[in-house]
């Protein structure tokens, strides 16, 4: 289970990622190649070419957590390659392609930031 207190960003590398890098390989990726820092309280997914596994790096306190998924059946709906090397997302829309489905929902509730109760 993926620890999503005190997480303030999401970054979904897009392409495909080869999935026999590491920690070290996948944190490489994420200071040189995005220049961002992988020591924030953020996540970052990375998705191999036939989109049936997915590898997410986490920061936290003294290490980093390394979680892996592999589909037995079926693909993610990762985003391919875009003019941008990340695409910043919410948690809501990492349930979204954990689950299988689209970042892109066009049916779900916007998110409302409130202010006070009316």
């Amino acid at each position: 289970m993926i620890n999503r207190l005190g997480i303030e960003k999401v970054y979904l590398a897009c392409g495909n990622t080869d999935m026999r890098k590491s920690i070290d390989g996948l944190t490489a990726i994420i200071q040189e190649c995005f220049q961002l820092d992988p020591f924030t309280a953020s996540i970052f997914v990375f998705c191999n070419r036939k989109r049936d596994k997915i590898k997410i790096i986490q920061w936290e306190n003294n290490g980093f957590w390394l979680y892996y998924k592999r589909l037995e059946k079926g693909t993610f709906k990762f985003p391919g390659k875009i003019d941008k090397s990340t695409v910043k997302i919410g948690t809501r829309e990492l349930n979204w392609l954990l689950d299988g489905l689209t970042i892109y929902q066009k049916y779900a509730h916007e998110k409302v930031n409130a202010k006070k109760v009316i």
